[in-house]
């Protein structure tokens, strides 16, 4: 549990060093749509192979079906209610928050922040530990995120104090869900867990779409797209680095004959791959 505080905290960081940078520097809008681009495409490779492709192997394709599309639903419903009440600006860098309720973009910015930390508290569970590229990912995004909507609250003629304030309550409200969520799913079923990585993933997705894509394109044209697929690239080669470091030690089940029974041995990949020991032959004892 202080693991899943301690990673949704380090995820956060990464919005008050956004906040900074854009109270320090006024930051040419074409820059944070380029740099928003970039995290989005970090982020959705995190999580095809971090979220969607662990819910897969954890279950079946229709529980990953329907946890995307919940998760994506609940995100699209309480997005659309918020938005109503003058959160629809919240990331937007041009200072049109001065328009929305304060209270809105508060929990629209607490709305995106959500699936994000319970993911890594939902990562963490069974002790696999929590993946780098997913933190990094997180992070990544939070900053362009936070640059933006740092940007536009300031232009709005929110003071520095108030902004900063707002980083604290999302922080702290995403660290609850990742500790939520791991408690809550630590004796879970696979099925289970599956579908709550698939909702997160679904309500991930459905923010990107939503608030991240729209305001990066609207900033830096079209050129965002090429950094899109950068930031992919570059999410996609840290997922696959972790992957290939991981395989070695993963356990597998193998099973030989022993005088006419068969028995079960859990090993590594690598032993899995030595020569099979003529039939008849006992385990080696480990």
């Amino acid at each position: 549990m202080i693991e899943a505080a301690f990673w949704s905290l380090v995820a956060c960081s990464a919005l008050f060093v956004g906040a900074a940078i854009a109270l320090r520097f006024d930051l040419p809008q074409r820059v944070i749509g380029l740099v928003m681009g970039f995290g989005a495409g970090v982020l959705i490779a995190a999580l095809s192979v971090d979220l969607a492709v662990d819910a897969f192997q954890r279950s079946s394709g229709l529980v990953l079906a329907l946890g995307l599309a919940a998760g994506g639903g609940t995100f699209f419903v309480g997005d659309l209610l918020l938005d109503r009440h003058g959160a629809a600006d919240r990331k937007r860098s041009g200072g049109t928050q001065a328009e929305g309720s304060a209270l809105a973009i508060v929990l629209g910015i607490v709305l995106d922040g959500i699936p994000e930390s319970a993911a890594i508290g939902v990562a963490l569970v069974e002790g696999q530990g929590i993946g780098v590229a997913f933190v990094v990912a997180v992070f990544l995004s939070n900053l362009p995120e936070s640059l933006a909507a740092t940007s536009g609250l300031h232009k709005a003629g929110r003071s520095t104090g108030r902004i900063l304030g707002l980083w604290a309550i999302v922080t702290i409200v995403c660290t609850a869900a990742a500790v939520i969520a791991f408690g809550l799913l630590d004796d879970a079923q696979q099925g289970l867990i599956a579908f709550i990585l698939a909702f997160a993933a679904g309500g991930i997705l459905a923010m990107l779409a939503d608030t991240m894509m729209p305001e990066a394109f609207e900033q830096a044209g079209k050129v965002v797209a090429l950094v899109t697929v950068l930031g992919f690239a570059l999410g996609f080669l840290i997922v696959a680095r972790e992957v290939e470091e991981a395989a070695p030690h993963a356990p597998v089940t193998v099973v030989t004959m022993a005088a006419g029974e068969p028995r079960r041995a859990s090993v590594s990949l690598s032993e899995a791959r030595r020569p099979t020991p003529p039939a008849g032959a006992p385990l080696a004892r480990t």
